[in-house]
């Protein structure tokens, strides 16, 4: 296209591929460089890519853009707290909307062609990279949340009724907490080690203990915050959703699998067990006589 062809609206469209080009140069660049080996190799390869783009689209726009400074920080903070295959899977439906968006414009810059060419390109290399320690580990962890979000809110459900005093109910809470944990940490290894595969006995172990105490902590501390049982268990309950959001999105979008189905049935059994341990526990209070 000639350059004086292009008007006020195209130019526009344009200087937004400009924009995320330059950004996700920058993003890739950030975790070829937390990265080994094949994956630095690839995502290095394609971090120059992205420049080349950003280049190109500037050829037309004749002007430098800044990037979208909080989606590299975001990036950086997926990578750290959850894992690069999870930040890659994102990465990989960043591409699939750019092929889409560069379809749009593709009979009018000769260049379009060979962009999106490379953008697919990027998608398959991308998949490629998914192969990851921590994610051969999934399983262990949801066994640690599973097990801890259905046990732990059906305890603090049933000690809220029956003790209604939040300082025990967190102590106790705590306590059961940490004992299971332990308890599914051994599990576990034992578990891990009978079995014939190719998983670190240990480190299933540590992935298994480490979900379970992070869901202890955030279900336990209400009760160290609130004075009222009910605002307790209300928000120690909400946390649990919380978690249960979280952990679903992340297993659905690095296993590809569906999310609403899976996070309506892990709430579902949480919160039914809650609910029944609040019943036992209103029992059991009026039973024995219990005024904590």
């Amino acid at each position: 296209m000639d350059d004086k062809a292009l008007n006020a609206g195209l130019r526009n469209v344009l200087i937004a591929f400009q924009k995320n080009e330059i950004t996700e140069h920058l993003v890739y660049k950030r975790l070829s460089e937390s990265s080994k080996d094949k994956n630095r190799e690839v995502l290095g390869r394609i971090c120059a890519d992205e420049l080349r783009h950003y280049e190109i689209w500037k050829k037309y726009t004749k002007i430098d853009v800044k990037p979208y400074m909080f989606k590299i920080f975001l990036y950086a903070v997926i990578v750290k707290l959850f894992s690069l295959t999870f930040a890659i899977k994102i990465m990989e439906k960043g591409e699939d909307k750019a092929q889409y968006s560069y379809r749009q414009i593709a009979d009018k810059f000769d260049e379009a062609a060979s962009v999106i060419e490379e953008e697919e390109k990027h998608e398959k290399e991308l998949i490629s990279l998914i192969d990851e320690d921590k994610l051969n580990y999934i399983g262990s962890m949801i066994l640690g949340l599973n097990d801890a979000l259905v046990e732990l809110t059906g305890t603090l459900a049933g000690l809220s009724f029956a003790f209604q005093n939040t300082r025990l109910i967190g102590v106790a809470g705590l306590i059961t907490g940490i004992a299971a944990a332990l308890s599914m940490m051994s599990s576990e290894y034992l578990a891990k080690k009978s079995d014939a595969g190719d998983k670190n006995p240990l480190k299933a172990s540590l992935y298994t203990g480490v979900a379970y105490i992070i869901a202890v902590a955030l279900l336990v501390a209400p009760f160290f915050v609130f004075h009222s049982y009910h605002f307790a268990i209300a928000s120690s309950i909400i946390a649990a959703v919380v978690v249960i959001l979280f952990f679903t999105y992340f297993i659905s979008v690095t296993k590809e699998l569906p999310f609403w189905s899976r996070f309506f049935e892990m709430s579902a059994i949480s919160l039914g067990v809650a609910g029944l341990s609040f019943l036992i526990g209103y029992g059991l209070r009026g039973l024995l006589h219990i005024n904590a």
